[in-house]
């Protein structure tokens, strides 16, 4: 009788880090205090290990002087800029729980993640492109107006005192990083270094069925081992430059990105303050980049660029792929005309700090092609059936991991936190997947019907809940469509309330305007009288998504 070959992995590695954020970023610019450490071309800055380091201390002196106690969440509400990552270093040094606000939240949004974890401080510029954030914060607290400075009581946001501008425009009620960069703090000292690198370091919002973003939680150890592991597979030294156009709000850029080039001492830049494909090929010539990260939906926009404007881009030999597997037809073109031979798949969420699994340089191209390669050094895998049991090699089930990149839990919701993390420690990720004989991993589906829109995270249930605030809509069901620019797009379907007249695009983009982010509005909607059910009475969005799409190769055809 055959022995069986379980669904089950774990990996070794060079041992974990116990260090925090800020004892990283010290020890990298004593090693390479010459090195740059941001170069940001929009901004046109330059900041070596050294300066990025003199800045951080002062910003994480400034913020212990205005009397914050340890744990106290700051939040960061800006695009890729030099003073993102600032704030990043400056409030692990504090020992101080850094907050990503997504730089695209209009004003329910960003009154929700303020709220839900009681920010205390908010570090913003005062506007980004299109969007005004003083604007938005005079309407949520417009108490701001006739305050002191970190006196704020507002009723809509009861536990923010103060707002710091990182573009030291003078405002009534708020203050300028420049201030506060200047404030000196007796404690400062001894407190920078008494940090527990097991400590919350970092909360990032995520979402679940319910719809409602929760925030997943992460320590230093956390964030700085996994940091540290993809740039050790990445081969990441001093010498590398890499190319950051994610955004550094989301766990890939903050992560992956920005801490794996501080423990190596490599080189962050920054192209733009959002995607611009022209502005990143750019800068991959210009500042001689060796590695790159994206979405496959960037990746085919960079080869389009690089189609338009032929760039010297051979300085490349690395990057980051993540949100889905490749195509072998993109792959293989990424590789051909971007110059990438070692570009590497990762696979992971927000609540394992991000990356679990990530593809070796030099696995054959079958492996990268199908696959997100193999679980990250001193983690674990499993993949199980409805069970609960483990299932044999190549057999189909939901993804499981365990390891220090679990994160710590959502917080303020241990309900929410005991039904991702089991009692033995497994995150269980809503993953479909399948393992080979080699322990690679094939994602074969979602369970969670998350929507990526050119890189961004869309959850269905946070639009849902959102668009059944209409006065005329009686229920409503979001769904991703394939789009071949943007990987996916937003469709709603619409039940309306009796005797009410159907909403258009028009009038529900209208709806939408100034309340949640533009790309979170459906692009598709339709208007229907019921939705297909379950016995159990249960939406079948699958079945809604082939209609759909039939429906639009139909017109398309026409």
């Amino acid at each position: 009788m055959r022995a069986k070959h379980l669904s089950y992995v774990s990996a070794g590695g060079k041992g974990l880090l116990g260090k925090t954020v800020g004892a990283m970023l010290r020890e990298t610019a004593h090693k390479h205090p010459k090195v740059d450490a941001i170069v940001n071309v929009a901004e046109k800055t330059r900041w070596s290990y050294k300066e990025l380091l003199e800045r951080s201390e002062a910003m994480a002196e400034g913020l212990v002087a205005l009397g914050l106690p340890k744990q106290t969440r700051v939040g960061i509400f800006a695009p890729n800029c030099k003073d993102w990552t600032l704030t990043q270093c400056a409030a692990a040094m504090a020992d101080l729980i850094l907050v990503n606000v997504n730089p695209a939240s209009q004003e329910t949004e960003l009154e929700y993640s303020l709220n839900k974890v009681q920010v205390d401080t908010l570090i913003m510029p005062s506007h980004n492109r299109h969007d005004n954030y003083i604007g938005m914060i005079e309407k949520l607290a417009p108490e701001i107006q006739d305050s002191k400075i970190g006196e704020l009581n507002s009723a809509r946001l009861p536990h923010l005192r103060r707002v710091i501008l990182t573009d030291n425009k003078h405002h009534k009620g708020m203050m300028r990083l420049e201030e506060l960069m200047n404030l000196k703090s007796d404690e400062y000292i001894t407190r920078t270094q008494n940090i527990n690198f097991e400590d919350p370091y970092n909360i990032q919002f995520t979402s679940g069925t319910t719809g409602k973003p929760k925030a997943a939680t992460l320590s230093h150890h956390n964030a700085i081992n996994n940091g540290f592991y993809c740039g050790e597979i990445l081969k990441y030294t001093h010498h590398d430059r890499v190319c950051i156009p994610v955004p550094v709000y989301h766990c890939l850029g903050m992560i992956a990105g920005n801490l794996a080039c501080i423990s190596h001492g490599s080189t962050m830049i920054y192209p733009d303050a959002g995607f611009n494909p022209v502005a990143t090929m750019d800068t991959v010539e210009n500042e001689k980049c060796t590695s790159i990260y994206g979405v496959p939906t960037m990746y085919i926009a960079y080869l389009r660029e690089q189609q338009r404007k032929k760039r010297n881009i051979d300085s490349l030999r690395t990057g980051v792929v993540a949100g889905s597997v490749c195509t072998p037809e993109l792959m293989k073109k990424m590789v051909d005309q971007l110059h990438l031979p070692h570009v590497t798949n990762c696979y992971g969420m927000t609540e394992t700090s991000p990356v679990s699994f990530q593809l070796h340089p030099e696995a054959d191209f079958e492996k990268r092609i199908s696959t997100v390669g193999v679980v990250h050094p001193h983690g674990e895998a499993k993949i199980i059936d409805r069970n609960g049991q483990t299932v044999e090699r190549g057999e189909i089930g939901e993804l499981c991991t365990r390891g220090y990149f679990v994160m710590k839990y959502y917080w303020g919701d241990q309900k929410a936190t005991n039904e991702a993390i089991d009692a033995d420690g497994w995150m269980h990720t809503g993953d479909l997947s399948s393992m080979d004989e080699d322990g690679y991993v094939k994602i074969v589906g979602r369970s969670k019907d998350l929507i990526i829109w050119g890189g961004e995270n869309i959850y269905p249930a946070e639009v849902e809940n959102f668009l059944q605030t209409h006065p005329d809509i009686e229920d409503v069901a979001v769904f991703g469509i394939p789009d071949e620019r943007f990987g996916e797009q937003v469709c709603a379907w619409i039940k309306m309330k009796p005797d009410k007249a159907p909403v258009t695009h028009e009038t529900l983009a209208q709806f939408c305007r100034g309340k949640i982010a533009k790309y979170k509005v459906p692009k598709i909607i339709k208007v229907v009288d019921s939705f297909p059910l379950t016995i159990s009475g249960k939406i079948m969005k699958y079945v809604m998504k082939l209609d759909q799409q039939k429906e639009l190769e139909l017109k398309h055809k026409e």
